[in-house]
């Protein structure tokens, strides 16, 4: 069977959350790394959205798209993959009350944190006096966060949950955007968790940085 490719930009939130689920869920997967000034034809016409993450899934290197599925948002590619195998089962499958509680902070996390951490980045960039109103924003769903780490490890219980992942690419670049004030911000079970988060060695693998496919033709077998 062909292994999946997946395009994928390291520092995208979305392209990081779609390479968490699949490490995770220890699926191979070709990686073609992108750089969205030269998007490859290849990724264009398998998805027009024309941004990362994209994962084609079949025979793809023939030039024909027949028969090929192509997923290209990163919480699909994300429970595609561990719903195909789950060692860690980080979907909960055995608790339907966490799998409620999963959907809902990720729900939370997807329609209204991202929309606002996006205002807090730009305003702070540009020195917007909106900057304190956004992160303030911000901060009604990181203080729940904070509330459910300070109950468990992590945000549904005392292990890791599909939850952790999908909502730890946001919540780091939420502490890059002032750093200072993070550190010091009343938040130190979120910042523990990010900690050990970011320490972890599949996050290092996670992040390693490839060279553009366009660049040599070079894929990565990763995953396995």
């Amino acid at each position: 069977m062909t292994d999946p490719i997946l395009y994928s930009l390291q520092n995208c939130p979305y392209a990081i959350r779609a390479r968490l689920g699949l490490f995770h869920a220890r699926q191979p997967f070709k990686l073609r790394a992108v750089v969205l000034k030269n998007i490859p034809t290849e990724m264009l016409a398998a998805s027009a959205k024309a941004t990362v993450p994209v994962l084609v899934l079949g025979d793809a290197d023939n030039g024909r798209l027949d028969g090929v599925k192509v997923i290209d948002e990163s919480l699909d590619i994300m429970f595609w993959a561990l719903k195909n195998n789950d060692p860690q089962n980080l979907l909960y499958s055995n608790s339907p009350k966490a799998v409620e509680d999963i959907q809902g902070v990720i729900a939370r996390n997807d329609h209204e944190f991202i929309a606002n951490l996006e205002n807090y980045k730009y305003s702070k960039r540009y020195h917007d006096f909106a900057q304190l109103y956004y992160r303030d924003q911000c901060e009604q769903f990181v203080a729940d966060l904070e509330q459910r780490l300070s109950k468990h490890d992590f945000f549904v219980g005392d292990r890791p949950s599909v939850a952790d992942y999908a909502i730890l690419p946001f919540i780091r670049q939420f502490a890059r955007v002032d750093r200072k004030w993070y550190l010091q911000a009343p938040y130190p079970n979120l910042r523990r968790w990010l900690d050990w988060q970011l320490q972890q060695p599949m996050f290092t693998k996670v992040m390693a940085k490839y060279p553009p496919w366009l660049n040599q033709g070079e894929e990565f077998l990763l995953g396995t």
